[in-house]
């Protein structure tokens, strides 16, 4: 809906008129238009607003029933609701599970999103 002409719109030469986030949008689009039997998103979201990034994964939540999708993410609000989550530090898997149980189970997950939930209320408040 922001680009006039549609999927006709020129955007210049790798995207350069495009801002982070248009340019991470064009490339989901880019990547579903294929129909995928899996999916691999890699810090996608990074450059889009919380409002922007809930529509996103809504709408990819309905196209990619029934296949496979694997989020990487830094942020706890883009993999809260996937089946399930497998968190790393340092290169190595030191937990896993649904979003309630980790952030049940009071180890890093929850000292991620602990963090995240202050700095979203901080924030706000600005």
């Amino acid at each position: 809906s922001e680009f006039p002409e549609g999927f006709d719109t020129m955007v210049g030469e790798r995207g350069v008129t495009l801002s982070g986030g248009q340019k991470q949008r064009v490339c989901i689009a880019r990547s579903l238009i294929k129909e995928p039997k899996a999916l691999v998103l890699d810090d996608c979201l990074s450059a889009v607003d919380t409002h922007t990034e809930e529509r996103i994964l809504r709408g990819l939540r309905e196209y990619m029933h029934s296949r496979t999708s694997i989020i990487i993410s830094h942020r706890i609000s883009t993999v809260k609701d996937a089946d399930e989550i497998i968190v790393l530090d340092d290169g190595a898997i030191v937990e896993h599970g649904s979003h309630d149980a980790l952030v049940a189970s009071g180890g890093l997950y929850h000292e991620l999103y602990e963090k995240q939930l202050l700095e979203e209320e901080l924030a706000g408040k600005n």
